[in-house]
C-alpha cells in the first residue's frame, strides 16, 4: 500500500511525506488474535497498543481498522520517501489523522489486547 500523506507536526508543522508498507489489520490478523470465534462481536473489544524507540505510544481499537467498520487504512509503513526504514524501524501511519501524534516512528512493539476489565 502507498499513501501520500500531509499532518501537522507539533515540533515542525506541516509534514508531507510518502508512505508505503503493509495495512496494520492485515499484518496482526497474520498474527491471529485471540477472538473468540463463538462470539460475533467479540473482536471489538480489542484495542492496540502500539510503543515506539523513543517512547512514544499510541492506542487504536480494533474495530477502527478493521473492515467491517471503521475501515482505516492504517499502515505499518517501510518506506518514507523512497528510503527504506530498516536502521530506523517500521513506523505507524495513519493518514486520515490531521494531526502526526499517532505516527510512531521505530516500532518496537505491538500489543492487541482485550482482556482489561469492564467499568462497573
Amino acid at each position: 500500500m502507498r499513501a501520500q500523506v500531509s499532518f501537522d507536526c507539533a515540533t515542525s508543522g506541516i509534514q508531507q511525506h510518502r508512505f508505503t508498507g503493509p495495512f496494520l489489520h492485515d499484518v496482526l490478523v497474520s498474527a491471529g488474535p485471540a477472538f473468540d470465534p463463538a462470539r460475533r462481536k467479540d473482536r471489538l473489544r480489542f484495542l492496540i497498543a502500539v510503543r515506539g524507540a523513543d517512547g512514544h505510544r499510541a492506542l487504536l481499537s480494533w474495530a477502527e481498522i478493521d473492515p467491517d467498520f471503521g475501515r482505516a487504512q492504517v499502515l505499518l509503513a517501510v518506506t518514507i520517501d523512497g528510503t527504506p526504514l530498516d536502521r530506523a524501524g517500521s513506523q505507524l501511519v495513519l493518514p486520515q489523522d490531521r494531526c502526526g501524534a499517532r505516527y510512531i516512528s521505530g516500532i518496537e512493539a505491538i500489543r492487541v489486547d482485550g482482556g482489561y476489565t469492564v467499568w462497573a
